[in-house]
């Protein structure tokens, strides 16, 4: 291997020993995973923001000093769920009965690193909105990891129909139909419980949302109505024991492929959230060791190098398995159309969560 120096030159004549500080090998380990949620609200009249400024809160009355009462009623649930969670808003001007358009919003919350997007409507055009925002700040060119999320407390089908026009890996659509509780305040819950869990591939069934209100028998989802929705893209949410509101399984609006086939690749919330948390860390990998690197013929297995050693790392935190079996995959080469670029492949198996457990009992006489 040669050695090379950021800021001793090679041409130095007089003698001296020249030390210089190299940080980029110092970093071992894999980035953290910490969510930052933003609820885009209705300015109400006394706001005292300005509109399309995302802006921090910590508490329900100091949301509510700053949007108005619709973000007040939202942060409540929000904070009742998850109180240590990052949490903003960003306000939106409402014009008289007419929904407004969320999309000057949204784009004012795309430099702030966000991770969970919560609208205050979940018409079929704000969260339409939404998914396009998504769709242009997680690609492969912007590189955010961000999902939308979005409820409904009228009915099954009202979600179903929803989830089937949004088709997004990326926003998750939950349903809890007859409760007291706002479709808003059930949301923020919902978004509030995701976002406390930072590791990627642990699955979300039966967190509670403190503070949503039960709804009466006659409304609750029963076995074959949990089925459906999951079939259909919708997060379907229960009553359990002592009368609290959690999670069945968290999955998100995505049930069919380009070509109208249907298609699990992102049914779970898990998979999509695990992809963005493993690009995360390939990247930050690549830009810490990398930062001015040549491109020389021992480039490419060293790039490929340090992309194992994060694999491996996630493989230990149970986030990718099957490293050594998709290790052939793992390919990076130099670019036929770019001297100074190279392509890598990266084989990502995701841990998929412990949903089903089947067993037969054999009755012995």
């Amino acid at each position: 291997m040669s050695i090379s120096f950021d800021t001793i030159p090679a041409s130095i004549r007089k003698p001296g020993v020249y030390m210089e500080f190299n940080t980029s090998l110092a970093v071992r380990t894999l980035p953290t995973n910490k969510q930052s949620v933003c609820l885009v609200v209705p300015l109400g009249p006394a706001a005292t923001v300005e509109a399309n400024v995302p802006t921090p809160f910590y508490s329900a009355p100091e949301a509510g000093a700053l949007f108005g009462p619709v973000a007040q009623e939202m942060a409540a649930a929000f904070i009742k769920s998850n109180r240590y969670a990052s949490v903003s808003a960003v306000g939106v001007v409402v014009e008289g009965d007419a929904e407004p358009d969320i999309t000057a919003a949204l784009d004012s919350t795309a430099m702030a690193g966000f991770t969970i997007l919560v609208p205050a409507w979940f018409s079929q055009t704000a969260l339409t909105a939404l998914r396009t925002h998504i769709q242009t700040y997680t690609g492969s060119m912007e590189q955010q990891g961000i999902i939308g999320v979005g409820a409904l407390t009228s009915s099954l089908s009202a979600a179903t129909t929803l989830a089937t026009s949004l088709n997004s890996g990326a926003i998750s659509l939950a349903v809890l139909p007859g409760t007291e509780s706002t479709a808003r305040q059930v949301a923020a819950a919902y978004a509030a419980m995701i976002a406390s869990e930072e590791d990627p591939a642990r699955p979300l069934n039966t967190l509670v949302l403190t503070g949503i209100k039960v709804p009466p028998v006659t409304k609750r989802l029963g076995r074959t109505e949990q089925e459906t929705a999951l079939a259909n893209g919708v997060t379907p949410l229960e009553v359990a024991a002592g009368d609290v509101v959690q999670i069945v399984r968290a999955v998100t609006t995505y049930t069919k492929s380009a070509a109208g086939a249907t298609d699990v690749s992102l049914l779970d919330l898990t998979t999509i959230r695990t992809l963005y948390y493993v690009r995360a860390a390939c990247r930050d990998r690549i830009r810490l060791r990398f930062p001015r690197s040549k491109l020389s013929s021992k480039t490419p297995a060293a790039v490929r190098g340090e992309l194992l050693d994060v694999l491996k790392k996630l493989e230990e935190l149970e986030i990718v398995e099957e490293v050594d079996a998709n290790v052939d995959g793992l390919v990076v080469e130099r670019s036929l159309q770019d001297v100074s670029r190279l392509n890598a492949s990266i084989p990502v198996d995701v841990v998929n969560g412990l949903h089903v457990f089947a067993g037969r009992i054999d009755l012995l006489l």
